[in-house]
């Protein structure tokens, strides 16, 4: 490359549109695109309830929750007012060497009584990335104190989302973040995520699928070394990757295989913690006994920045007793504990108890898959609607029987999803297979739901009539 550009502004230059594309690094963007105006901005300036508002005026029902994250909803003021009394009281302390603050204390104990399943102990971090790569320094500790250091690899799923950072970044089951960042790291090994749908063969049942998958897991295991293989990371329902509900068996086949080679397991709770899937938790609907978690997003519902992970009485024993052999847990984040961020999270569990948004996950949840089942579900572009609580797919497909996919420079997902966008509401484009998805609010009402369904139908039907 010759001479770089001069990219900077005007200081009298005040549109936040040509600020934004000047000086503002977006994650996930193509920035080519953005930098030259090809890719289209929008600025979000206002939100209430399940819906959002551009500078524009344009007010679109957010069928994602931000990413994943607002599930009481925007707008919160019990929330805001939680925050400006605990900055008004103490805006900011450490959590090293023993100090700590009572929001983050109640918070703690409210979590670990909200899990159950002997999951007693939390540290704190500020995303879900922080917590799964917090987890894997635990996973290393613990074998190491144990006299196993050479149990260093870390087993996956592919279409898998752990973070984005070095560790979890490897651990994240999806190229493009891998290939140009050098990832994964050698300890990192990808195993097949759960999609009965496009992975099962003839015939084969969910029970079977199942078996299947958790074979192969077992067989990555053996050919690894058992001595070698220190955990296993994976989210109860598969969340970015295309939000794949877990099969019927899957989690007591891979809990078997795991036990049997005494490997531990971490459960990625980032997107399914705190009711999305109509239980508490992912791992309670699925009967999973994790010896590590993830929480994030859901946590705060996004209103500050906060993440946990909890750690099991039997890891921890062993965590307190490297401690005693070699001094402190040399491990921390300046930000741990942050008393404002946690008085967020309180107040936002709060509006979760009081106002039951666990159980109207599952209750409008259900009603919801339903109208998308009853919407998409003979649809000659649509493949496969899925879905569990308040999460949900609708895959296309170029010809149902035999099956074929569409072309993925054709992007009829991000099609769909640009046009339901103009037409007010905001869901996200699925990769692998093209796709569309929700994660709407937890305070989704029927009505709400069916306007979410004809929304997203309209913009099918917009599509499927160009091709």
């Amino acid at each position: 490359m010759t001479g770089a550009r001069d990219l900077s502004l005007p200081r009298e230059i005040n549109d936040p549109a040509v600020i934004d594309r000047a000086h503002m690094f977006h994650p996930g963007t193509h920035l080519a695109d953005f930098a030259s105006g090809e890719l289209p901005s929008q600025i979000i300036t206002g939100g209430e309830g399940i819906y959002v508002t551009d500078r524009d005026g344009h007010r679109m029902i957010d069928g994602f929750a931000g990413l994943w994250c607002v599930n009481v909803g925007y707008g919160r003021t019990e929330i805001a007012d939680a925050v400006h009394a605990q900055m008004a009281k103490l805006s900011y302390y450490h959590a090293y060497n023993g100090n700590s603050n009572e929001p983050a204390i109640e918070l703690a104990g409210r979590i670990a009584g909200m899990i159950g399943l002997d999951m007693n102990h939390v540290f704190y971090g500020l995303s879900g990335s922080d917590s799964n790569e917090t987890n894997a320094k635990i996973v290393w500790y613990y074998h190491r104190i144990l006299g196993k250091p050479e149990k260093r690899k870390l087993i996956a799923r592919q279409r898998s989302y752990h973070g984005s950072g070095v560790l979890s970044g490897s651990l994240t089951g999806q190229p493009g973040f891998h290939g140009l960042f050098g990832l994964p790291l050698p300890e990192v090994i990808h195993v097949s995520a759960p999609h009965h749908w496009l992975d099962a063969h003839p015939g084969e049942t969910e029970r079977a699928y199942s078996r299947r998958l958790a074979q192969e897991l077992e067989a990555t295991i053996l050919s690894e070394g058992p001595e070698t293989v220190a955990a296993f990371f994976a989210e109860p329902v598969v969340g970015s990757g295309g939000i794949l509900p877990s099969p019927e068996g899957y989690w007591e086949e891979v809990q078997q295989v795991l036990r049997r080679y005494d490997v531990l397991l971490v459960a990625d709770e980032v997107v399914t913690g705190f009711g999305r899937t109509g239980a508490a938790f992912g791992s309670h609907l699925y009967g999973i006994r994790p010896d590590l978690m993830a929480l994030a997003k859901g946590l705060s519902s996004g209103y500050l920045p906060l993440s946990a992970s909890v750690v099991s009485d039997r890891v921890w024993q062993v965590l307190e007793e490297g401690t005693r052999q070699n001094g402190p847990f040399i491990h921390g984040w300046t930000y741990s504990a942050h008393p404002v961020c946690a008085a967020a999270a309180l107040a936002n569990l709060d509006i979760i108890d009081r106002e039951g948004l666990i159980e109207n996950a599952r209750d409008t949840g259900a009603y919801f898959q339903q109208c998308l089942r009853e919407a998409f579900g003979n649809h000659p572009m649509v493949g496969e609607v899925r879905g569990v609580g308040l999460l949900a797919a609708v895959d296309f497909v170029e010809q149902r029987s035999p099956r074929q996919f569409f072309d993925p420079a054709r992007r009829i997902g991000a099609q769909v999803t640009e046009t339901a966008r103009r037409k007010g509401l905001i869901v996200r484009s699925m990769p692998r297979i093209d796709g569309i998805g929700f994660a709407p609010p937890l305070t989704l009402t029927r009505a709400e739901a069916d306007q979410i369904v004809d929304i997203a139908r309209s913009a099918t039907q917009e599509i499927a009539a160009t091709l």
